[in-house]
């Protein structure tokens, strides 16, 4: 029975602007960064999945969340 999280890009760029929006991770910060919020036997998926969409590990966080819409105040 496969149990593995299904990881596209999509559910990748939410997670981490959900990081991002906690404080957890900075925008600056290497997309490696993410992995110690993934569990382990994901993070290869996560990783593959990040290849095929053309991102490096090294790339920033904010490279990953694109454009960012804000709300004014």
């Amino acid at each position: 029975m496969n149990t593995a999280v299904k990881y596209d890009i999509e559910v990748i760029k939410h997670e981490a602007r959900q990081l991002v929006n906690k404080g957890a991770v900075s925008r600056n910060q290497p997309i490696y960064a993410l992995c110690k919020y993934i569990p382990g036997r994901d993070w290869v998926c996560v990783e593959l999945e990040l290849e095929k969409n053309n991102f490096l590990l090294r790339d920033k966080i904010i490279d990953l969340l694109g454009r960012e819409d804000w709300s004014e105040d």
